[in-house]
């Protein structure tokens, strides 16, 4: 059989699932065991006893300033601006998306300005909107919604325009106007296709959250791993990241299934 015919059993699967993690931590813990034999008091790579009691520390034991439970604070802020992020990129890219792609002449005038839109460096723009929105939560999340809301729309558009053309065709022919086109048959195409863009924009979303928490905040996953750098705390920088791909990879996961359940004829990329 050709190799490029082989696929892998269920335990198989789960092996090489699991083999690119196993050699990570493998590789990992072999230097942090060598550097710390060498000296005891190294902060580069620290031991697996070290990292857990850090976050221990910080899941587990109030913090003598606040008060409060240090994770559990920055998560619930973070997963809050993210949130919202998400969800107003994806109410604009929706709209625009449904105009561009069921009306012509809203596409000749939207479509250019959004292709050059989504040029610009949104890192680049943040000094702008910490100018204009002040420095509490508001600039975080127009950062997310500036960094990510072009691109969904533009994948949106294209899905819109890939609708083919006797599908038009016969939806007028029986007499749908325009809003029950837009309604029955641009809308149904475009909302899974949301989805599917919001999972591929979560990456982006994460690493903009990250560096507006980084610059200016006072509490959040982003803020706590730049506070700590100052210490070279990697016992906690590391869980801490860690924790955060970890809550990237549950969101693209229940965004994955909310697309299985709501739309299980879509034929696009569900995994």
């Amino acid at each position: 059989m050709r190799l490029i015919n082989r696929h892998p059993g269920r335990t198989g699967g789960l092996m090489l699932l699991l083999l690119p993690f196993v050699v990570l931590l493998v590789v990992y813990f072999s230097g942090s065991s060598l550097r710390l034999a060498q000296n005891p008091d190294d902060k580069l790579l620290p031991s697996a006893a070290q990292m857990s009691d850090a976050m221990k520390s910080a899941a587990f034991s109030e913090d003598r300033r606040t008060g409060e439970y240090l994770l559990w604070t920055d998560t619930a802020s973070s997963l809050r601006r993210l949130g919202i992020g998400l969800v107003v990129s994806a109410a604009i890219a929706l709209v625009v998306a449904l105009a561009t792609g069921s009306f012509p002449l809203a596409s000749a005038t939207l479509s250019p300005f959004i292709t050059v839109i989504s040029m610009v460096p949104p890192l680049a723009v943040l000094p702008i909107l910490f100018i204009v929105f002040g420095l509490d939560e508001l600039s975080k999340v127009v950062l997310i919604v500036v960094g990510i809301t072009p691109m969904i729309i533009r994948d949106l558009h294209a899905r819109a325009r890939d609708i083919p053309a006797e599908l038009w065709v016969k939806a007028q022919t029986l007499g749908a106007n325009s809003w029950t086109l837009i309604l029955r048959l641009v809308l149904p195409q475009l909302l899974p296709r949301l989805l599917v863009a919001l999972r591929l924009s979560l990456g982006a979303a994460w690493l903009f959250l990250i560096a507006a928490e980084a610059i200016a905040s006072t509490d959040g996953l982003g803020y706590r791993i730049f506070l700590v750098r100052r210490y070279l705390s990697m016992d906690l920088i590391l869980p801490y990241v860690a924790w955060i791909t970890l809550l990237a990879w549950l969101t693209d996961e229940l965004l994955r299934r909310v697309t299985q359940w709501c739309f299980p004829w879509f034929g696009g990329n569900t995994r």
